[in-house]
């Protein structure tokens, strides 16, 4: 660690301890307000390699995506009425994934960071929904490839003129000549379904956002706090009922595929914020940013319930 992140480190330390009322140095007590303290370029340069992993995750899921061939599951004519669900046109189409699953919570946080300035908490909310969303594509993207399940509709991808062809041998395996070779490979990969793994770990990471900045479960009982917080939910769950209705997915896939999803967002979301029951539920985990060299040196610390409502949405008051 270089002289100019120790003297950086002291000062945090120094206001830190000020502010608590005591006399000397840092012990890793509980702290509050430093998140206003923050600039932007020492926070991201704390979480570089993190931004870095994500860079790298995203290309390995796009890599996976594109030039990595499904499983191709036995499919023949003994078990082909399995997949004769008709062809429909997507409900949702699949561009408007990303918008619902990362644009629409990115808005929420720019909204809340346009009343509240606090870098800290925008970072971290970008970073853990970043996170978040990358982490369920890969995965999603990689258990596809392994299972290689045709969809419900695949007979009319593997013969898109309805005319069956069946190899001569006792295995009767199908023939498929299909339109194009993406829409064969994409064919065999049902499970899971990517709109709802993406819908619930980039809405279930909002719902746990709100739930966190309202005090949900603040002990006052608000109905209109559990109907913003559901709605999120609720967008996910619609998106993936879509799936069924159109003939692309099994509700096995859909239940598989949100409950990744959820999943992977609730721990993206409590490594940078504490539980939702918490007395310091919506308030950022805070550390004083040190350089990329002296990552994971900083004290673990939790800032405590903030006084005089100056973080009133976070205590449920808005």
């Amino acid at each position: 660690m270089n002289s100019n992140t120790v003297a950086a480190d002291h000062g945090w330390e120094q206001s830190l301890s000020t502010r608590g009322g005591g006399g000397g140095g840092y012990d890793g007590s509980e702290f509050q307000g430093t998140s206003r303290k923050v600039s932007f370029w020492p926070l991201f340069k704390h979480h570089l390699r993190d931004w870095v992993i994500i860079v790298i995750m995203a290309i390995l899921e796009i890599i996976d995506y594109v030039l990595v061939p499904p499983y191709h599951r036995f499919v023949s004519e003994h078990n082909i009425n399995y997949f004769t669900f008709p062809s429909n046109k997507y409900t949702v189409p699949t561009w408007s994934v990303l918008v619902i699953a990362v644009i629409i919570p990115l808005l929420i946080f720019f909204l809340y960071f346009l009343r509240r300035r606090s870098i800290l908490d925008f970072h971290n909310a970008f970073l853990g929904l970043a996170t978040a969303i990358t982490l369920t594509a890969l995965l999603t993207d990689a258990i596809k490839n392994v299972v290689g399940m045709p969809r419900p509709n695949f007979f009319h991808t593997c013969f898109p003129d309805g005319i069956p062809q069946y190899s001569a041998d006792v295995d009767r395996r199908v023939i498929c000549h299909p339109n194009s070779k993406s829409e064969y490979e994409d064919g065999y990969k049902s499970f899971p379904s990517g709109h709802a793994s993406w819908c619930f770990a980039g809405l279930g990471y909002l719902s746990m956002y709100l739930a966190g900045k309202m005090g949900l479960f603040d002990k006052r009982g608000y109905s209109s706090r559990v109907f913003i917080v559901a709605m999120p939910l609720l967008l996910a769950a619609l998106v993936s009922i879509s799936r069924v209705d159109d003939y692309q997915h099994r509700w096995v896939d859909i239940i598989f595929a949100a409950l990744l999803g959820a999943a992977v967002g609730y721990f993206c979301y409590r490594t940078f914020y504490p539980s939702v029951y918490s007395e310091w539920a919506g308030l950022p985990h805070e550390y004083p940013p040190q350089s990329i060299f002296a990552h994971g040196q900083h004290p673990t610390s939790m800032p405590p319930a903030m006084q005089n409502g100056t973080n009133d949405v976070e205590r449920g008051r808005m």
